[in-house]
């Protein structure tokens, strides 16, 4: 059920209870009021609370009947610092309510006799990509995320981002502070790679000589590999300073990803579904297919290469060009494709053996329905939406295909996002054999 804000003409100005009936997409508790849908942030599920009215919005006073799943956030920032959105309820009792979300959503899309999820739910200080806001104010810069519908706020503390990248804020400040370029706000994109952290800084004027000296001597200072400089009007990427190599390894493969280049959020999630998806994919011979589709800079490409060929299709120019120089001399060939506007069709399909994509957060877009409409019996879907995944899912449905088995990983954590990996089948051997299968074991869930 889609829930809608009901705003009241004439609310009041006393304290009420509400019970918390559930939370809502953006993590805010939800309850029931004079026949209106209130959202009510900091609460948890079968929580009773006193509330009052701010304005036309309700304003949380106190946790009356505070539920077993609630603990005290571990973060002096969370509710100013808009990285985290439920940071009072159990990593376990979060984790839950992500499943659900997803199963949900399965069930809205027409999966009926859902199979039990695995799961795996990430460590704090494990975040290794984060972006971040840069704003100067009078007498140095705030360096963090915004706070819900605001300004950046100081990441003075993170218990999600990987302490080598922590590390870097205080003396990053200082640097910024000292850039001609950096007149108002700008932005960060951190990347733990392989081979060091990657800064790719975007100032609302050009660097000036000046900085560029700046930034590479900071760069020395700090054993950086690469900084890079994004310019706000065409998006354009230049290297301002260079160390040594860049790189990361997928698999067996080390590869060169460009400037802020996308990673799973942590190593150990990206493990979790580089495992899942690969478990996912149905037994192959040399001469089988696996189609790729939004493949990144071969985060999955090349692990998926270690069981069979691999077409690999990637519409960002620079990640497809990261991809197919790692992929000379092995059971890979790297595609530039737009799918979103050139969508693989039907009879490009006609031989493959199985797909496996992991499309943005809107979805899978206009590459869904000729993917339905293909002969390819076996698809292995990355989600990280469930919304999207309800809208893709149902035509994977009505297509005549099955969920054999999905793994939820938490790798936001204290978010609401989720990421699941999802093994599609209408292979009827297949089918009844993971039926089976499923009917003499246990389900099975990935330590977290």
């Amino acid at each position: 059920m889609t829930l809608v804000i009901t705003v009241m003409n004439n609310p009041g100005t006393g304290a009420f209870p509400l019970r918390i009936e559930g939370l809502g997409a953006a993590g805010d508790g939800v309850a029931h009021h004079d026949g209106h849908v209130l959202f009510l942030p900091g609460t948890l599920p079968g929580e009773e609370v006193l509330a009052r009215f701010s304005g036309t919005r309700p304003e949380l006073i106190e946790v009356t009947h505070p539920s077993a799943d609630r603990v005290a956030p571990p973060c002096s920032l969370f509710g100013e610092c808009g990285g985290c959105a439920i940071q009072e309820m159990s990593l376990p009792a979060l984790l839950e309510w992500k499943t659900a979300r997803v199963s949900a959503a399965l069930d809205a899309a027409g999966f009926e006799d859902i199979p039990p999820p695995g799961q795996y739910q990430t460590a704090p200080y494990t975040r290794r990509r984060m972006d971040l806001a840069i704003q100067r104010i009078p007498g140095g810069i705030i360096l963090g995320l915004h706070r819900r519908n605001g300004d950046p706020v100081d990441m003075t503390e993170c218990h999600l981002l990987h302490p080598e990248l922590f590390a870097l804020l205080s003396p990053l400040r200082e640097v910024l502070g000292t850039l001609g370029a950096l007149t108002g706000r700008g932005s960060l994109v951190l990347n733990l790679l392989d081979s060091g952290p990657d800064l790719t800084l975007s100032t609302p004027a050009e660097l000036t000589s000046a900085d560029r000296s700046k930034l590479a001597a900071f760069g020395r200072a700090y054993n950086l590999p690469r900084i890079s400089w994004q310019n706000p009007k065409d998006r354009s990427i230049e290297t301002v300073s260079q160390t040594k190599p860049v790189t990361e390894r997928f698999g067996e493969v080390e590869t060169s990803p460009p400037p802020a280049a996308f990673l799973q959020a942590t190593r150990d999630a990206e493990n979790a579904i580089v495992q899942a998806a690969v478990e996912g994919l149905p037994s192959l011979n040399k001469k089988d297919i696996t189609v790729e589709l939004f493949a990144g800079c071969g985060t999955l490409t090349f692990p998926l290469s270690e069981k069979g060929r691999v077409l690999a299709y990637e519409g960002e120019l620079a990640a497809a060009n990261c991809l197919k120089a790692a992929a000379g001399g092995r059971r890979v060939e790297g595609y530039q494709r737009d799918l979103m506007r050139q969508p693989l069709l039907p009879h490009d399909l006609k031989s493959t053996r199985a797909v496996v994509l992991d499309p943005p957060y809107a979805g899978a877009g206009a590459q869904t329905i000729p993917l339905a409409k293909s002969g390819v019996k076996d698809i292995v879907y990355i989600s990280c939406n469930p919304a999207a995944l309800e809208k893709d899912g149902r035509a994977l449905k009505e297509a005549g295909y099955s969920l054999l088995n999905w793994t939820v990983v938490d790798q936001f954590l204290w978010s609401t996002e989720v990421e699941t990996v999802l093994v599609f089948s209408r292979d009827p051997k297949r089918i009844k054999r993971e039926s089976s299968r499923r009917s003499h074991s246990a389900p099975s869930h990935l330590d977290s």
